[in-house]
């Protein structure tokens, strides 16, 4: 099997975590350590794939705005985590990725706990180019409060 075929070190972990009591609470730990900003605010993972990442976090305090909702940056950050993420598990061996730009719409204002699904197509990158993820995030009750698309520039590892 070639470099670019193995599943990557982040899916691997995943993988080996998940199923155990407390695996995905120690994912998230070692997924913060490696990119301590998003510890901000405290991502539970529920779902990861090549093609899907599923996390959330709960309205506390520290994530709250002025008026008692979930503050726009913290779901922006919430976004960037779910692509970032995904991009780990999807990006063959062989290649790299970085965030190249956002856009991201502010839907409804997020009085509850949010979870952020984000997905791309499978594919098989050997050439650098953009990658659009989109990330939706939804509240409790289902409402979509934030739609992003994350362009992610893929390229070969040097």
């Amino acid at each position: 099997m070639k470099s670019s075929e193995t599943p990557s070190a982040t899916l691997t972990l995943w993988q080996r975590l998940a199923s155990y009591p407390g695996g995905r609470w120690l994912f998230a730990r070692a997924v913060c350590r490696r990119a301590p900003y998003f510890a901000t605010i405290t991502p539970r993972f529920h779902e990861l794939t090549a093609q899907r990442c599923r996390v959330s976090m709960r309205k506390r305090r520290r994530v709250e705005n002025h008026i008692g909702t979930i503050h726009a940056l913290a779901m922006g950050n919430l976004c960037e985590l779910a692509a970032g993420v995904l991009m780990e598990a999807a990006t063959p061996r062989n290649m790299r990725w970085i965030p190249k730009g956002m856009q991201i719409q502010y839907l409804a204002k997020a009085p509850t706990d949010v979870s952020a699904t984000a997905g791309i197509e499978p594919a098989s990158w050997s050439i650098a180019q953009d990658v659009i993820v989109p990330v939706s995030v939804t509240d409790a009750a289902g409402t979509e409060v934030v739609r992003a698309d994350i362009t992610m520039y893929v390229s070969p590892r040097r």
